[in-house]
């Protein structure tokens, strides 16, 4: 088993189970691009304080720099990556939002309004969408947006699905304009509280999901199932979470096996009719976010593919 493929069945049944139904190509570029996300997300997360997590996303940009000046980088992971920029053209600008994203939980960010709550989501989310396009040869740019949105909506859902876990760990991720204040640092966060604001949290995520699915019919069939069976596996969290009353106390969501296969099984049916069209990626458009106005084209002279040259 490559590494890459041990990093994806360790750390997400769910992403492990799409990426199985993808082609052998864009499985493997698919299962490095997530070795290096999680190995990124990793480092932060399991960092023992907030000084030690600035510190790893230091040595994290270290080592992207050395992967887009094309010398070796220092971690495995970072060389998974280094192949991917090579072969799938990816530009610079998502990696490094990426890691703009860990950096804000190196530094404990809270987050005042959704608006902010999206711009990390996109950050830490959004753009793996993106790459995922290059990954995955998309036959039209204007899949960027539709795949950006899908990621805001997965990681919505992780956040709603793990508000306990996080804020036992310091972390509040719920927009304070939604609580309607700040909870006591190391009291228990009120499920009377929490509640309401995770409800809000899978609606918004539901609009993400509608709109990230219809850029399905841009991808490839293989693709679209495997992109429909990941989505629809989160989305099936987020109703688990729904169905213990958002409650944070309730515990971590899990989907059960027969779900998992109703997913599988859905997906075949819908794809099976859907629209496919020639795969002529990678993608030329690199997209960026503003909240409150989406994904729009970047200022091509702010960023460089990865060949070197301007976008």
């Amino acid at each position: 088993m490559t590494d890459e493929r041990a990093s994806i069945r360790r750390h997400s049944k769910s992403f492990a189970l799409a990426a199985r139904l993808l082609a052998p190509a864009a499985r493997r570029y698919a299962e490095r691009l997530y070795a290096w996300c999680r190995f990124a997300d990793d480092a932060v997360d399991h960092a023992p304080n907030l000084d030690a997590a600035a510190a790893a996303v230091t040595e994290l940009r270290a080592d992207l720099e050395a992967v887009y000046a094309g010398r070796e980088p220092r971690t495995v992971e970072s060389k998974l990556l280094a192949s991917v920029v090579a072969e799938c053209k990816l530009p610079r600008t998502y990696p490094d939002e990426l890691l703009a994203g860990l950096g804000m939980d190196a530094a404990g960010t809270r987050y005042r309004t959704v608006d902010d709550l999206l711009m990390y989501c996109h950050r830490v989310a959004g753009v793996v969408g993106l790459m995922m396009c290059h990954t995955l040869g998309v036959a039209d740019d204007r899949a960027g947006p539709h795949a950006g949105a899908l990621g805001l909506a997965m990681q919505l859902t992780n956040i709603a699905r793990d508000v306990a876990e996080d804020w036992n760990r310091g972390r509040l991720y719920l927009p304070l304009d939604w609580l309607g204040e700040e909870p006591p640092a190391g009291q228990r966060l009120a499920d009377a509280m929490a509640a309401p604001a995770v409800r809000r949290l899978l609606e918004l995520a539901d609009a993400h999901y509608d709109n990230g699915l219809a850029g399905l019919p841009y991808l490839t069939e293989r693709c679209q199932l495997a992109v429909r069976v990941a989505a629809d596996l989160y989305r099936a969290i987020g109703g688990r979470v729904r169905a213990v009353g958002c409650r944070p106390s309730a515990g971590r969501a899990v989907v059960p096996g027969w779900r998992k296969l109703v997913a599988v099984l859905s997906a075949v049916l819908r794809v099976v009719v859907a629209h496919r069209p020639m795969a002529v990626g990678p993608p030329t458009t690199v997209w960026s976010y503003t909240p409150g106005a989406g994904y729009v084209p970047a200022n091509p002279g702010a960023l460089l593919l990865a060949t070197g040259g301007p976008t």
